[in-house]
């Protein structure tokens, strides 16, 4: 097998949050890693009693500056997103050290939480933060995830999605619109909850953009096909086709399929990726 791109690699949180107290004098604590996530973070506490969270931050600093003022006019707006107290350019990274939010991911996911989440989803309408509008990357390898090599040389079946991918890449629309907060990461794993599974909160905002709201519901429908392996999710279905143009469908389908496949090539197992072929193909 012609050799492929490698992984992202694991944040080492104990080097980045000496990283950090050595560029600000923040003097936080490391509390804990925390568990979730395919990258890594930690939990970290303030000289002043504050619980944090801390992170590798996904672009430059001035990127990042602009998502912390976008995640404020969220809040300005009764959303339960997280603040974004400290960011520190270490030289090969960003450190960013965020407010820790209540609630804990949720144990189960159901339909109940779906439709939650969905829910929440309808509140990013209208926020237009100053943010740029993703690319969906179907013509180009993004910055670390969807990656076109991966796809180019693994098998078959992966570079026939890829030929797909293309072709939507190249028809219209070509990209997202709209003026919505758009989660680009929005699946259970990413929201927390209190103990009558109401959502309190909503992290891992690295992906960030200004756009279509609704990107975020495929986004979802993609994590429910693990989250409720064998689960009758026709109705999760028909609200996509309800919300969505066809082609817009496809649009972010296919950026979905490129993401997820790519990913599993690089990260998962060959099973994985068989997994997530089967399920993006045929298409929507």
């Amino acid at each position: 097998m012609t050799e492929l791109p490698p992984p992202v690699p694991k944040l080492d949180v104990r080097q980045l949050l000496d990283a950090v107290n050595r560029r600000t004098g923040a003097g936080l604590e490391f509390v804990g890693r925390a568990a979730d996530g395919e990258v890594g973070a930690a939990f970290v506490r303030w000289p002043d009693g504050r619980d944090g969270v801390l992170t590798r931050g996904s672009g430059g600093i001035d990127e990042l500056r602009r998502t912390a003022e976008a995640l404020a006019a969220a809040r300005a707006r009764g959303l339960p997103v997280p603040e974004y107290q400290l960011l520190a350019d270490v030289g090969d990274a960003v450190g960013v050290a965020q407010e820790r939010l209540p609630g804990r991911p949720p144990q189960r996911v159901d339909r109940t939480l779906l439709e939650a989440m969905i829910a929440m989803a309808d509140r990013f309408a209208g926020v237009a933060p100053e943010v740029p509008v993703p690319s969906m990357y179907l013509l180009e390898s993004g910055p670390g995830f969807c990656l076109h090599e991966s796809l180019e040389r693994y098998d078959d079946r992966t570079r026939k999605l890829l030929g797909w991918i293309h072709e939507v890449g190249r028809a219209e629309p070509g990209g997202m619109t709209g003026d919505d907060l758009v989660h680009l990461d929005f699946h259970p794993g990413n929201v927390l909850v209190d103990d009558a599974g109401v959502i309190t909160g909503i992290v891992d905002w690295d992906g960030i953009g200004r756009g279509d709201r609704h990107f975020g519901l495929v986004t979802l429908r993609f994590s429910a096909h693990v989250g409720l392996p064998g689960a009758d999710l026709a109705w999760f279905d028909e609200l996509l086709r309800t919300v969505l143009e066809p082609d817009v469908l496809r649009l972010y389908w296919a950026h979905m399929a490129l993401r997820q496949v790519d990913w599993s090539i690089r990260h998962h197992t060959a099973a994985d990726v068989t997994h997530w072929l089967e399920f993006a193909v045929p298409i929507p």
